[in-house]
């Protein structure tokens, strides 16, 4: 596989609303392909094994399968003789377990719940690592400085002046809470937060395909817009 090809990636999630939304989470992204999609570890290994799926090198895969855990998943596929690249996207913080994955190989590790920006900022991270070790039978000492320093980017997603990581991931947590749509008021109600701030975050989730918004039909007055959660609900 060569740095101009499209990276093939495994998506491995035994909650569908998890695997839809991480599935439908790569196709947006530039530069990759879903090669195969498994709800557990059967599934995964399945796939692996099946001589229609083209060679992975990259598997994002949750810890907690129904059918196994993700690390003995990891070292099964070890077993075959298979060594492809892994991000972890679990709800698991548990030490022992990051530490073990992290043994095992491991790439990145992000936590559930998150947003497509910062699903967006390991997979691009990943992606830059990938393509400086690509295409080469010798590597250099400059080349692995830049591939490693690549899956470390040193700062989180930038967000717009006046914006705090905190209060957006309030107003992230309380929309993916919600069992239906949502308007500003609401928000700014439930949380509690003045509209203008509420609506302000809002739409930056919706600006990082994180939530999606519609207008309210049938309510009295002014029309409303309404947001609701298009990411993962489930940890």
């Amino acid at each position: 596989m060569n740095a101009t090809e499209p990276i093939r990636v495994l998506v491995v999630d035994d909650e569908p609303i998890a695997l839809a939304a991480h599935v439908d989470y790569v196709r947006r992204l530039g530069g990759f392909e879903v090669a195969a999609q498994a709800h557990g570890t059967g599934a995964a290994l399945a796939a692996l094994n099946d001589p229609a799926v083209p060679p992975v090198p990259l598997i994002l895969l949750d810890m907690n399968l129904t059918d196994g855990h993700g690390l003995d998943l990891l070292r099964r596929i070890h077993g075959l003789g298979l060594m492809p690249d892994v991000v972890a996207i679990t709800a698991v913080r548990d030490i022992h377990v990051v530490r073990s994955a992290i043994a095992l190989g491991l790439t990145a590790y992000l936590i559930k719940p998150f947003t497509f920006a910062a699903f967006r900022e390991k997979l691009e991270s990943y992606q830059n690592y990938h393509t400086a070790l690509a295409d080469t039978a010798h590597t250099s000492q400059d080349a692995i400085d830049r591939a490693l320093s690549a899956l470390r980017p040193s700062g989180k997603v930038t967000l717009p002046k006046g914006m705090l990581q905190e209060t957006l991931r309030g107003v992230s947590d309380w929309l993916r809470a919600q069992s239906g749509a949502a308007s500003a008021t609401e928000t700014a109600a439930g949380l509690p937060m003045s509209r203008v701030t509420a609506r302000r975050h809002l739409e930056h989730l919706v600006e990082t395909n994180s939530a999606v918004k519609a207008p309210r039909h049938g309510s009295p007055g002014r029309p409303e817009l309404e947001y609701s959660w298009s990411g993962p609900r489930q940890a």
